[in-house]
């Protein structure tokens, strides 16, 4: 099992925020009176984790790391069985963990409760992806995830081969309708952005009809998003939009209908429901002595 994939995400401010959402759902238990009342410190269980239907697995690696906030002793051992961006089928054992049964028993629901969200994530993700098999439209994600839980969110898009949109507000700046109603115009504020920042990070403008598509065109951003069009209207704005732009499709998009807009030739549609509507991938974990 390798974690290239999670390292190279996990990195800087992204691993910053990851570790503290871990603190933070181990905090929010407190300590776990039923199984100190139960358990010494010195008792060995090991415990096992298993898909119970078929899934697109992501989050592994966060097993040991939630582990070791309580493994002062570093006695737990963790063999994890699939790489993340694995589908596996029900009744597939994911990983298994050795180590004080106080340990495993109070990390056990912070460790379920985020590796089956990511990879039910992962697993709706895979679904969209496969819909735009062959159209040349690449799928993206939004900023529509859970606070605090913005990049273990993305990275599961990743693992289910989508791409990433925005993983902040600084990676582009997104000229959305209260954007430019209250600056006036598609170009006062896209001259506006340009006249503030010497270094412009790339600009996106979200339009709602083809006068905004044009006067996106005329002020030469580097994106522009349809918004909750129809194929047909998307397929019309997309005409006025050169090569030297790139485009892409939001609002309102399903499994049902992301390959007719794909249809339109947008170079990217992106998707809210693959993060906050996905559901959980059911995974159980049970404890045995040793």
């Amino acid at each position: 099992m390798t974690t290239n994939k999670f390292d190279e995400f996990f990195q800087n401010e992204a691993r910053m925020f990851m570790l503290a959402t871990l603190r933070i759902a181990l905090s929010e238990d407190g300590p776990d009176l039923t199984s100190q009342g139960l358990f010494e410190p010195t008792d060995i269980a090991r415990a096992q984790i298993v898909a119970k239907e078929e899934t697109v697995v992501a989050g592994m690696p966060l097993i040991p790391l939630v582990l070791e906030f309580g493994d002062q002793d570093k006695k737990c051992e963790v063999h994890i069985n699939v790489d993340d961006g694995e589908k596996v089928s029900e009744g597939a054992l994911l990983a298994v963990m050795q180590g004080p049964a106080p340990v495993l028993l109070k990390a056990e629901r912070v460790i379920l409760n985020y590796i089956s969200h990511l990879s039910g994530i992962a697993t709706l993700t895979s679904q969209y992806v496969k819909a735009l098999e062959g159209t040349g439209t690449t799928l993206l994600d939004t900023r529509k995830t859970l606070p605090g839980l913005r990049y273990p969110e993305k990275y599961a898009v990743l693992m289910g081969g989508a791409k990433n949109h925005r993983l902040n507000l600084v990676e582009m700046l997104m000229l959305k309708d209260n954007h430019i109603d209250r600056a006036g115009s598609i170009s006062n504020a896209v001259d506006k952005l340009r006249n503030t920042y010497e270094d412009c990070p790339p600009i996106e403008v979200e339009c709602r009809n083809n006068d905004e598509v044009s006067q996106a065109v005329a002020a030469g951003v580097e994106r522009i998003m349809l918004d909750n069009m129809t194929p047909d209207q998307a397929a019309e704005a997309i005409k006025l939009v050169p090569d030297s732009i790139e485009t892409e499709i939001s609002g309102n998009v399903t499994l049902d209908n992301i390959a007719e807009l794909a249809k339109a030739g947008p170079d990217f549609i992106s998707v809210g429901r693959i993060t906050h509507s996905a559901k959980c991938s059911d995974m159980s974990m049970r404890i045995f002595p040793v």
